[in-house]
């Protein structure tokens, strides 16, 4: 293949289109975000993805498993929820069975705050979705996003 083949050009361009749509997504949800509850979008995804855990078999999850969830690095991750903890939205404490193990939980006020941000969140994400069908580069894309069924 050659700079000017079609094939790469046109992934070139579909990736394009993939990262305008993500970037639009996120700063729409990251300005009503901040705006309506003082949060960012990387410190919404870590309290959501953390509310889910539970205390079965497998219900916590290591560090990596949330970095990997958050798309951030473990020692952004790391630094996000101390952010967090300082802010009282989540706690740490040793694993019972494993006292290398440190667990991270959403506390009742992260729990509280994440209720009432998730409408905002979920407005946000459904406004940038339609103004982004609007666009014939970005419209594809949309009912892609909109036709997933990915579990949480």
């Amino acid at each position: 293949m050659t700079a000017t083949d079609p094939a790469l050009t046109a992934l070139s361009q579909g990736w394009c289109a993939l990262s305008l749509l993500h970037g639009r997504i996120e700063a729409n949800i990251e300005r009503a975000l901040q705006a309506r509850h003082e949060l960012s979008v990387r410190e919404y995804s870590l309290l959501d993805v953390l509310s889910r855990q539970h205390d079965g078999e497998g219900g916590h999850l290591q560090m990596k498993q949330v970095a990997d969830a958050v798309v951030l690095s473990q020692s952004a991750t790391t630094r996000l929820v101390t952010r967090l903890e300082d802010r009282g939205l989540l706690e740490r404490y040793l694993c019972p069975t494993d006292r290398r193990g440190i667990y991270t939980n959403v506390t009742e006020a992260g729990l509280e705050l994440l209720s009432e941000a998730r409408p905002t969140n979920d407005a946000a994400l459904r406004e940038a979705l339609d103004e982004a069908a609007k666009s014939p580069e970005l419209a594809p894309l949309v009912r892609v996003v909109e036709s997933l069924n990915v579990p949480a």
